[in-house]
């Protein structure tokens, strides 16, 4: 695709893939015309987990009332249309064309100049750029990394903002500690803007509070001013005086019902209006790949046996690793099936952080580098940590063959098998067995 040798390009604009800062994206979108300043609502969502399944909550929900939507997520799993979604009518959006990508990658390139620009921000200046040239009535906008200084960051009013959990990610870039990574995230609110705030260990809800006090940002507070409570089939919101009866959310786990909630206290009182009927709406039709995602049907299914079921979760980190922790318990205490682990992590994550839940959890982990990344961590490497932090762990190399000693594990028994580590490895999972996202 012609789009494929244009990112091939932008990527040689500046000598580091990340490199903090809003001065070139501010510069070069001035070149363009600040097609940034021309936007319909837009909610802007930071955080460490939990920030794609609730922008993939926002865009359902609105879509749902009717609402054109706009949306801008990161990393992509197969193709870098994936990151740029673009309102086709009410209700109704698809991934961005091959040639409509093409060629405001090209406008972008052309109104930069050859000048440096990391490739995170010249191709958000395009999804602004591409935003600005269609109709629509929101925009769900995720950060790429950080908020403070990340390139989305150059909107003076959002609609909203919502800062979902915080937890350690990115040291290299954000450095090692809560409060310092929370500080970054909370960049984000601005003076007047409501922000809905998810459930945050204390030191992240202090910087946060203290950020928007300082700016003049309300925040809706989980537990003071919104709550999530599911029973039964049913999951209850409350933001302030008003109660949503919802169903639960199609995303499994249990931490989703938070996601859910948070998403309902961003749109109340939100413009364009989300009635109650379209929040329930979305909740029972929302997709969001690689988020405890069953591969059923496929044939890396079929590479397991017939009492084994292939599960897929591009969770990364600790916090990720503290969510999928919850789902093997609860699997367990369901049925007691054995799970086992085909895992593959990049260079820049916490391997030992990411594997110390799930100790006691796993019966084994097959390892391996993740191909065509050359971020990657080896199969030895991730093994290494794996054992280190309590799980059992074989490197093995490549996919199918880590399938396939995960079903020799599994044997003739009921059990699941989890591929899991890292976004770049569930897009290539995705990839092999033909289920590019839609």
């Amino acid at each position: 695709m012609a789009s494929d040798a244009i990112l091939e390009r932008l990527k040689l604009l500046h000598p580091k893939l990340i490199d903090l800062s809003l001065e070139r994206i501010v510069r070069l979108l001035a070149a363009l015309g600040n097609p940034e300043r021309s936007l319909p609502p837009v909610i802007h969502v930071a955080g460490t987990n939990g920030k794609g399944s609730t922008c993939a909550y926002l865009r359902a929900m609105l879509e749902a009332a009717g609402h054109r939507v706009h949306m801008y997520t990161s990393p992509h799993l197969v193709r870098f249309h994936e990151r740029i979604r673009i309102a086709t009518g009410p209700g109704q959006s698809s991934f961005i064309t091959e040639a409509e990508l093409s060629r405001t990658l090209e406008d972008c390139e052309r109104a930069n100049g050859g000048l440096p620009i990391t490739f995170f921000e010249i191709t958000t200046a395009a999804a602004f750029l591409a935003f600005a040239r269609h109709p629509a009535d929101a925009i769900v906008l995720e950060v790429g990394l950080g908020g403070l200084l990340d390139a989305t960051n150059v909107l003076d009013a959002p609609a909203r903002c919502v800062i979902t959990p915080v937890s350690i990610d990115h040291v290299n870039f954000l450095g090692p500690h809560l409060p310092g990574i929370a500080r970054e995230k909370a960049g984000i609110l601005k003076r007047g803007v409501t922000a809905a705030i998810a459930p945050q260990v204390p030191e992240a809800l202090a910087v946060i509070e203290a950020r928007a006090a300082a700016v003049g940002a309300p925040l809706l507070l989980w537990e003071r001013d919104w709550s999530a409570r599911a029973s039964g089939e049913r999951l209850t919101v409350t933001v302030g005086t008003a109660h949503y009866d919802l169903p639960l959310p199609a995303l499994p786990g249990r931490h989703q019902f938070l996601n859910a909630g948070l998403t309902v206290a961003a749109l109340h009182g939100f413009t364009p209006r989300v009635p109650t009927p379209a929040l329930a709406r979305g909740l029972r039709e929302v997709d969001w790949p690689a988020r405890m995602q069953r591969l059923a049907g496929g044939h890396l299914a079929a590479q397991l046996p017939a009492t084994a079921d292939l599960w897929l979760d591009g969770g990364h980190n600790p916090g990720a690793a503290e969510v999928i922790a919850d789902m093997l318990r609860g699997w367990a205490a369901t049925d007691g099936r054995p799970a086992f682990l085909v895992c593959g992590m990049l260079e820049t994550k916490d391997a030992g952080g990411f594997f110390a839940p799930l100790a006691g959890l796993v019966q084994q982990a097959f390892t391996l580098t993740i191909p065509g990344q050359d971020a990657s961590l080896t199969g030895a490497q991730v093994a290494a940590a794996a054992n280190t932090a309590g799980v059992r762990a074989q490197a093995i190399t490549g996919l199918a063959a880590a399938l396939t000693a995960a079903a020799g594990a599994a044997g003739c028994k009921p059990a699941r098998v989890l591929v899991c580590g890292s976004l770049y490895l569930a897009g290539h999972v995705l990839e092999a067995d033909g289920r590019p996202p839609v």
